[in-house]
């Protein structure tokens, strides 16, 4: 009877439940099998740059970094922290329970970062580089107006920002150094194309390459370089038959603007008053603008040189010298008798002397006498070495085909029609 009665009781109490279950509704409180949700750690990120004066330990003491810390810090990272840059991105990331800094990141070079990691009290730095991919684009316009018009206004497989323009028509007048003065010989309607690496990082940054190859077109005159690694390791720029276009001297020693004064037999001085031959050419340019040595040669005078200002000669080989006038200072290496190499910095353009407004006066003397450095003939440069001249022409003929695609495609069409 009794086992009876308990099955009854069971069969009540799971139709109950039966029931309970189809209606959506449980009389006792269910078991809770989920896993608990752990807190989410967030993580703070802020940045900071070094302004112009301070040291790294302003731009640490500013995010709690005191010291102590910053004293074992030092002696961790992979740079020297006495030359860093103004302008210098840092990155600080902070943990919820920190009220310092956990973790640093320094971009301390293009292709390089510093992260710096911290445990307890303790600092771990490491070195990391930064990926960058490059891939040739190409650029043409025309000139209308100066080269950065013609830069910005230029037609390329790629659209460029206008620092990077700017940038590649500085990297065109070096290519060029020896054959064009680009304050004075680059005229409306002249032409250009160019072949360049363009190179793009992991964070998204984009950087100019080297310059491949270009053609450019000054009024009769049409000249084109190739860029050659000769097996000897100098890397040189070469003309379509392999001549270097390297010489002894540049064409204009300063960053080119424009020309104030050309070279002259008579010329109405502006501050005398009188007219006066004029035995050099002078270049319009900002205060403090980069000289360069024309040549290599040795620094015969670096001093006050009356109407001149401040003044640099350089003797070069073959009785020649050059001269600098109205500098507002020189490099601090240069000193009389040293040596001087071609391209090398050695002063900074200015209005010292007998002058209204800051240029720089170029003179070209050969055996005492001045010469208009336009009209010299600086010589041919040196051809691609016998046994790399095979390379040289593969190299030349491939970039062709990029720097000059309709010529490409019209022998196509020739060779089809055969």
């Amino acid at each position: 009877m009794g086992r009876k009665v308990a099955f009854g009781a069971a069969v009540v109490v799971l139709l109950g439940a039966a029931t309970f279950a189809a209606l959506g509704f449980w009389p006792w409180p269910r078991l809770n099998h989920q896993r608990p949700t752990l807190p989410v750690a967030r993580v703070w990120v802020t940045n900071d740059t070094l302004h112009p004066g301070e040291s790294l330990g302003d731009v640490f003491g500013r995010h709690g970094i005191g010291t102590q810390m910053l004293a074992d810090l030092a002696g961790r990272l992979h740079f020297d922290p006495r030359r860093l840059r103004a302008g210098l991105v840092f990155r600080f990331g902070h943990r919820d329970s920190a009220s310092a800094p956990n973790d640093v990141t320094i971009r301390t070079a293009p292709d390089e970062e510093t992260r710096l990691l911290r445990s307890e009290d303790r600092w771990v730095a490491e070195r990391r580089p930064i990926r960058w991919t490059g891939h040739t684009a190409r650029v043409e316009g025309r000139v209308a107006t100066s080269l950065y018009d013609a830069m910005t206004a230029a037609a390329g497989t790629e659209p460029l920002d206008p620092d990077l323009r700017v940038r590649l028509a500085w990297d065109l007048a070096d290519v060029f150094a020896w054959e064009v003065d680009f304050t004075r010989d680059l005229q409306p309607e002249d032409r250009f194309a160019i072949v360049f690496e363009r190179e793009t990082s992991e964070r998204g940054e984009s950087r100019l390459g080297r310059i491949l190859a270009t053609d450019l077109q000054v009024g009769p005159r049409r000249l084109t370089a190739y860029r050659f690694d000769a097996s000897a390791g100098q890397v040189q720029y070469f003309d379509e038959a392999g001549q270097s276009l390297r010489r002894a001297f540049l064409r204009a020693p300063v960053e080119f603007r424009r020309v104030a004064s050309n070279f002259s037999k008579s010329r109405f001085h502006p501050i005398l008053g009188i007219w006066r031959r004029h035995e050099g050419v002078d270049y319009a340019a900002g205060s403090g603008t980069p000289v360069m040595a024309a040549g290599d040669g040795t620094v015969a005078s670096a001093g006050w040189a009356g109407g001149y200002g401040r003044m640099i000669e350089i003797r070069h080989q073959n009785g020649i010298t050059t001269r600098y006038g109205h500098l507002s200072a020189f490099a601090r290496s240069l000193r009389a008798g040293g040596r001087v190499h071609q391209g090398e910095v050695i002063g900074y353009v200015g209005s010292t002397g007998l002058a209204t407004a800051p240029h720089l006066h170029y003179e070209f003397r050969m055996n005492g006498a001045a010469r208009d450095p336009a009209k010299v003939d600086l010589g041919t440069g040196d051809p691609v070495p016998p046994k790399d001249m095979a390379a040289f022409r593969r190299e030349r003929d491939r970039l062709r085909l990029i720097l000059r695609p309709q010529s490409a495609m019209v022998g196509r069409a020739i060779a089809g029609r055969d």
